[in-house]
């Protein structure tokens, strides 16, 4: 389905959850970490939000959503981007803001879409002085 790992944690933000991490321990694959302070009603909502990911992941496996312009490729979904005078996505506002019936009640909205997902992490640049200002 082309679906990678970041997508799907992505995707976790517009049900409300932290996007997990990444790129480590092991790059490209979902570190998920409730803590002993999570309820089970906490746990239940991640359990929940895991299985309708895994439902969109088919609609792309089976056609019915596209491989690249799809629910988990734009997510996250900002306030912005949902109440936009223009949606050309072939999902709708609600599937996209409110995926489970939960969220509504206490929606967090990410604030920005994606940047540059774990670029930085990977391609680190020295913002320090040039060497030479050290040097006396």
């Amino acid at each position: 389905a082309g679906v990678e790992a970041m997508d799907v944690a992505k995707r976790l933000m517009d049900y409300g959850f932290h996007a997990p991490t990444v790129s480590f321990p092991v790059a490209g694959t979902l570190m998920v970490e409730p803590t002993e302070s999570e309820s089970k009603q906490e746990l239940d909502r991640l359990c929940e939000a895991l299985i309708l990911i895994r439902a969109e992941i088919q609609e792309i496996v089976d056609g019915r959503q596209p491989r690249t312009n799809n629910i988990l490729k734009n997510a996250p979904h900002t306030a912005a981007v949902v109440t936009a005078t223009e949606w050309n996505r072939p999902y709708s506002r609600e599937q996209a803001a409110f995926p489970a019936s939960w969220v509504k009640h206490s929606k967090f909205w990410p604030s920005v879409s994606r940047i540059d997902e774990a670029y930085g992490d990977r391609h680190l640049i020295c913002s320090c002085p040039p060497i030479e200002t050290y040097q006396n």
